[in-house]
């Protein structure tokens, strides 16, 4: 089978394919043909050689950690009938411990039977694949941030894969959207997602535009990330889960405990374990099955132009989520 490997940390061009032996499932393993990959910004960091101490991967190896497409094959003591059945998967790896992101562009991937998860007949597998990570992450943002009817909720990184599912759902429990985002393309989606006011931060004085918020949720980090705190209203809450400009935002926390802002980090909230991430997972395709909201694919690539689609979300030209198709 066709696979993308990362052959030494790099930029996106280290990103090659390569042709491997067919995996066959284990006991208690099904193995997917693959249709749809997701890709994320961590999988960019990773192949650059970021965040090593945390996550050990080490080159030669097949980036990605969510697929979906037709069970193909089970291996021993696998119900049978999972077979020819579409579904979704998280293909990480336990290494020490700590839950790795490898193996997901690929053609096949064999993952544990209790990792498969029935794709709804209202989705197809695309979608379905483009919420496997951003709902669950969807869930715990929205936990983290306990958003009320009537408040002022600015979402920065709005256009990227989780900014538009919290787009939505806010919108629909009645909360004014403030939502940031970077251009033409990128303001016009999230307006047209409901969002009630629009700011393109890439332009001067975005925040004397947005004013003061009762809350934050940032997905842009670094330098945006700490100037959408300082819009954050005494007493509010500052959510941080992104690193799109290249680092988390890091408030003063001095500042915070003097205004009285709860600020939350990706590490503060709770830790899934795989049954939870499981229930959130067919949560969220129930939910978009029933339209409650839906992902946004903004581009396609080929598995072989993998490289092309890592390029474009360091270019910050990626809208929504980011697929390989295979």
């Amino acid at each position: 089978m066709r696979v993308v490997q990362v052959e030494e940390f790099g930029g996106p061009a280290v990103l090659r394919l390569a042709t491997v032996p067919d995996p066959e499932p284990g006991p208690r393993e099904a193995a997917i043909a693959v249709a749809a990959a997701d890709v994320m910004f961590l999988d960019t960091l990773l192949r650059s050689g970021w965040g090593e101490g945390f996550f050990p991967v080490a080159p030669p190896y097949v980036p990605g950690s969510g697929v979906g497409g037709l069970v193909a094959a089970v291996g021993a003591d696998v119900d049978p009938s999972w077979v020819g059945r579409r579904v979704v998967a998280d293909t990480k790896q336990d290494v020490g411990g700590r839950e790795i992101p490898v193996g997901g562009y690929a053609e096949s991937a064999v993952v544990a039977e209790s990792e498969l998860i029935p794709v709804p007949e209202a989705l197809d597998v695309p979608q379905a694949v483009a919420l496997l990570h951003d709902g669950p992450t969807l869930q715990s943002l929205l936990d983290a941030v306990a958003p009320r009817a009537g408040e002022r909720v600015l979402v920065a990184a709005a256009a990227g894969g989780a900014g538009v599912l919290l787009v939505q759902e806010l919108v629909r429990l009645g909360v004014e959207v403030v939502a940031a985002a970077r251009g033409d393309a990128k303001t016009s989606l999230v307006r047209s997602l409901g969002a009630a006011e629009v700011v393109d931060y890439g332009a001067d004085g975005w925040t004397d535009r947005v004013g003061t918020v009762d809350a934050v949720l940032d997905g842009a980090g670094a330098a945006l990330g700490r100037a959408a705190f300082g819009l954050v209203a005494d007493g509010g809450r500052f959510v941080s889960y992104g690193t799109a400009g290249g680092e988390f935002a890091a408030p003063d926390p001095d500042e915070a405990r003097r205004r009285g802002v709860t600020v939350v980090g990706l590490t503060d909230l709770p830790r899934l374990d795989r049954a939870r991430r499981r229930a959130l997972v067919e949560k969220t395709l129930a939910e978009a099955a029933a339209g409650r909201y839906r992902p946004v694919i903004g581009q396609t690539f080929a598995l072989e132009k993998a490289a092309d689609a890592h390029a474009g979300i360091a270019a910050r030209t990626a809208v929504g989520k980011t697929l390989l198709v295979v």
